[in-house]
């Protein structure tokens, strides 16, 4: 399968800088980014017992929206924090969200360098306008507490019958108060992915 298969129907982006939960502002205050991209789903609507190949065909399309989130976070200096999702319309199933496991981790780990910590994910079935709670965690070290965050996504006319939103979501910075201590920016080794 190739992206064109995955027509692209429209793209959103959607940026929050945080500057304070009641405490004391925070200067610079941390950004969370997402994008989503609503698709074609090709496998709506009956069941494909192989999905697999369909995954190396989302890869472009994986690239192309970390370009544009890592533009519009200001570059990729200071990027910590990362995760991935999607919302599979009417007539689809959840593997359909799957699909976007390899080629959404593939995206923003060639674009964002060393990245060994796992990419959190969430996938579900949902109508338009279906919220989705894409978590975030440390880039290299997922025992880094700070990170763990989450950043949601909804589209209003998304996903209709027959489509599929997929989402991918970074950060800098962790959430603006953060002191449930755990592994420091400072302490991460980055060796294992875990710490």
């Amino acid at each position: 399968m190739q992206l064109s298969d995955f027509a692209v129907r429209k793209a959103v982006v959607i940026i929050e800088e945080i500057l304070h939960e009641g405490g004391p502002v925070a200067l610079p205050p941390p950004v969370r980014g997402a994008i989503f991209a609503v698709c074609a789903n090709p496998f709506a609507g009956r069941f494909q017992p192989d999905l697999q190949p369909a995954m190396e065909g989302l890869k472009p399309l994986a690239l192309q929206l970390t370009d544009r989130l890592v533009a519009a976070l200001g570059g990729r200096d200071g990027i910590d924090a990362y995760g991935k999702g999607a919302i599979v319309g009417e007539g689809g199933e959840s593997e359909h969200g799957a699909l976007w496991h390899v080629a959404g981790g593939y995206g923003m780990r060639e674009r964002l360098g060393e990245a060994r910590a796992i990419v959190p994910s969430v996938m579900k079935v949902g109508g338009m306008g279906s919220t989705l709670d894409i978590p975030l965690g440390h880039l290299n070290a997922a025992y880094v507490r700070s990170r763990f965050d989450v950043i949601t996504v909804s589209c209003s006319d998304a996903p209709r019958s027959g489509e599929v939103l997929f989402a991918l979501a970074m950060a800098r910075g962790g959430r603006v108060h953060s002191r449930m201590g755990g592994l420091e920016i400072d302490q991460v080794a980055g060796h294992d992915g875990l710490r």
